[in-house]
């Protein structure tokens, strides 16, 4: 028997709830939900990269946010943070597995894109983009907004929040889209760049980014264990997690990091950072 509207409405809306419990239970600390129609609407991206090219049936795109803790990411490059990046992008890829056996167990045939997009580094530089972009995803899904790095911002973590994307035949209601940019345009993350690789613009939040510069600097740290930079990621002032660990004029600390290190290497105010660094990763000669 067919559903009616209404019904169909309300069936939808308890899938969507139940969504959302499943993710939670598995981890997930942001849950967004994103129709396909808006790639289209905003036409911002090509059409081979949208979701209804990569799956066809797809009606909405469920994009799955998971938090890195701030005080592990401020030791970037080390070990420790490299360590966290690849945990949470297997626990990201785990729940985005789960979930699309969850849809399809309910007759919703749903597809999973993996968190990242590229085999290799040299993959990626050669051909820099992925087929399907989770920050595009997360800011149809009404998670954020994009900064002057190019990362997506949230409220709740600024851009220090992994992405997954389920794409499902499912017609779930999407959440609105953010319309008040969240970046300040402070800058912090073009200064402390350390291939320089962004540069901010009066015309447009979004800063010219060098690809291929940041992709040297990820090459560089596969070489010492320690990938990947996160620089840009570490120093964002925006997000509720800055409160928690209450970082008055932190932004600062960050800016005056390079030369303090460069002038002594055992500066106290950042030893907590660079003992870390020191240990479980190859030293740069």
């Amino acid at each position: 028997m067919q559903l009616d509207t209404p019904d169909l409405a309300r069936s939808n809306e308890d899938l969507r709830s139940q969504v959302i419990e499943f993710c939670r239970e598995h981890g997930a600390d942001l849950i967004g939900f994103a129709p396909v129609q808006r790639w289209d609407d905003y036409d911002e991206v090509p059409l081979e990269f949208r979701p209804q090219s990569l799956f066809p049936p797809a009606k909405t795109v469920i994009v799955i946010g998971m938090s890195m803790p701030l005080p592990i990411v401020e030791t970037t490059p080390s070990f420790l943070h490299k360590e966290l990046y690849t945990a949470c992008n297997q626990e990201l890829d785990g729940i985005a597995f789960n979930l699309t056996r969850f849809l399809n167990r309910r007759g919703m045939a749903s597809y999973f894109f993996t968190r990242d997009g590229y085999g290799s580094l040299s993959a990626l530089k050669k051909k820099p983009y992925a087929a399907f972009g989770h920050t595009t995803a997360a800011r149809y899904a009404g998670l954020g907004t994009i900064g002057l790095s190019h990362n997506l911002l949230t409220p709740e973590y600024g851009p220090r929040v992994r992405f997954v994307s389920v794409l499902t035949a499912a017609e779930l209601q999407g959440e609105p889209v953010m319309d008040k940019d969240l970046c300040i345009k402070c800058n912090a993350c073009a200064k402390c760049c350390p291939k320089d690789a962004l540069k901010a613009r009066d015309d447009q939040i979004r800063g010219d980014y060098d690809v291929n510069l940041c992709i040297d600097q990820h090459i560089e740290l596969v070489k010492q264990r320690c990938y990947p930079c996160g620089i840009c990621i570490k120093v964002c002032p925006i997000g509720k997690d800055r409160a928690l660990y209450k970082q008055k004029g932190i932004v600062k600390k960050y800016l005056n990091e390079a030369d303090a290190l460069t002038a002594n290497p055992d500066d106290p105010e950042y030893r907590a950072w660079t003992h870390v660094r020191r240990y479980g990763c190859r030293l740069p000669e």
